[in-house]
């Protein structure tokens, strides 16, 4: 089984640089062209589904994905929804280290429930779909939660994803494998992060 886990397009908060979560903001223009770039990208390989988190902005990047492909608008899933930064939704993240320099936001939702959370939202998208290549819309802090949570490694340590982007893992014998991230093969992106590790323990 195989799924690219899309980062949704652009809202006017990501332009803007304000913390989103999942206060619910539609993509702008810019966010809907890139969600039709990510589908001629993705034309080439084919796909039997495209499913997404319930959020406005990865519901329309997948529609215009599903529409562009030639493939039905799939199921939404509860599990995909971006991480909850309760008083910090809304918030300029210029203003974050200032306002909360340890980032503890009232309302958070932990780091560490995060990545198990989306784990448990490919696996049921693997049941839905078994065997099959789907499309799968998202959300940035989500999707690098998830990859640390297959991967073993830090989420903090994996690179910031674009919007529109994608991300790919595999399914064999009930295990997953990262095979990329953000379009980088997940090998030289493994080495940037053991590398980021050790400087830690070093500087530790």
């Amino acid at each position: 089984m195989l799924l690219a886990l899309i980062r949704h397009g652009q809202t006017d908060w990501n332009l803007a640089g304000v913390m989103q979560g999942r206060t619910d903001i539609p993509l702008n223009d810019t966010g809907r062209a890139q969600a039709l770039a990510a589908a001629s990208a993705l034309a080439g390989a084919p796909w039997d589904a495209v499913v997404s988190s319930p959020l406005v902005r990865a519901r329309e990047t997948a529609q215009v994905i599903a529409t562009t492909l030639g493939l039905p608008l799939g199921a939404s899933y509860d599990e995909l929804v971006e991480q909850d930064f309760g008083a910090a939704e809304g918030t300029p993240v210029s203003e974050l280290y200032v306002r909360w320099p340890d980032r503890d936001f009232a309302g958070k939702e932990p780091d560490e429930e995060v990545g198990p959370r989306g784990l448990r939202g490919i696996e049921r998208i693997a049941r839905d779909h078994d065997g099959a290549r789907v499309l799968v819309v998202a959300h940035g802090t989500l999707i690098r939660h998830t990859l640390a949570e297959i991967s073993g490694h830090e989420a903090a340590h994996y690179p910031k994803l674009d919007n529109a982007s994608s991300s790919h893992v595999r399914r064999t014998d009930a295990a997953w494998q990262v095979l990329s991230v953000g379009g980088v093969d997940f090998e030289r992106v493994r080495l940037e992060i053991e590398q980021r590790e050790a400087e830690l323990r070093l500087a530790g």
